[in-house]
């Protein structure tokens, strides 16, 4: 990794952990002047996000990201927007765009180590009543010329109904799918992971574990 990549990602971190001591549900998008911190791993796929809302449609913030099936580490600004929302008695569907652009560093041509820029463009959709939860969505990273596609779904149940300011429980199954993922780095076309989330006021955790023996293990709080 280059230098100045290295002090690029140190001055992530450091602004990832301001984010969090400024500072749910994991939403894109959160109410206005709120602060939110989200850390990833799953899938070789590690990351940190920490985003400020500005509307309620619109939040932007830093993320940095090691994606192991696609050899790079990733540094930049993304910004998520909220698309359109449909509230019906009892249920509620969303549809976002997450866009982020940066610079990447890793063995993209034959080895060779270098920064490139780089970005993402992704979207999003979820439905969810008090009992069911289903989502997917559709992205891909270009960085050196390169593509790498990524599709992923969710469906969940909830065991049971909480009250307002409860901890709340759901069973989870998780598909990734990435058809462009680098064969040599170990990685797998498709993942399925059972995961269980729970949350309560600001904070969200996710445990599961892949049948490619892979942990998953994602966390978010809301200031």
């Amino acid at each position: 990794m280059t230098t100045l990549f290295r002090r690029a990602t140190a001055a992530a971190a450091v602004l990832l952990a301001m984010g969090g001591m400024i500072g749910a549900h994991a939403r894109p998008v959160s109410y206005p002047d709120a602060w939110t911190l989200q850390l990833f791993n799953e899938a070789r796929r590690n990351a940190a996000l920490a985003h400020y809302t500005f509307t309620p449609r619109t939040a932007l913030g830093l993320r940095v990201e090691d994606r192991l099936y696609a050899d790079h580490t990733f540094v930049g600004v993304q910004a998520n927007h909220l698309l359109r929302r449909w509230n019906a008695p009892g249920s509620q569907a969303n549809l976002y765009l997450k866009t982020a652009l940066g610079a990447a560093d890793g063995a993209f041509n034959a080895g060779s180590n270098e920064t490139s820029a780089a970005g993402f463009a992704r979207v999003d959709a979820d439905w969810e009543n008090r009992r069911l939860f289903v989502s997917g969505g559709y992205g891909a990273y270009a960085v050196e010329g390169q593509a790498f596609r990524e599709l992923t779904g969710r469906i969940g149940i909830a065991p049971y109904v909480a009250e307002y300011g409860s901890l709340h429980t759901w069973a989870m199954i998780q598909i990734d799918h990435r058809p462009d993922a680098l064969e040599a780095q170990g990685a797998e076309i498709f993942t399925v992971t059972p995961l269980l989330r729970f949350f309560k006021g600001p904070a969200l955790l996710e445990v599961g574990y892949s049948t490619n023996d892979e942990a998953l293990v994602n966390f978010t709080y809301r200031f």
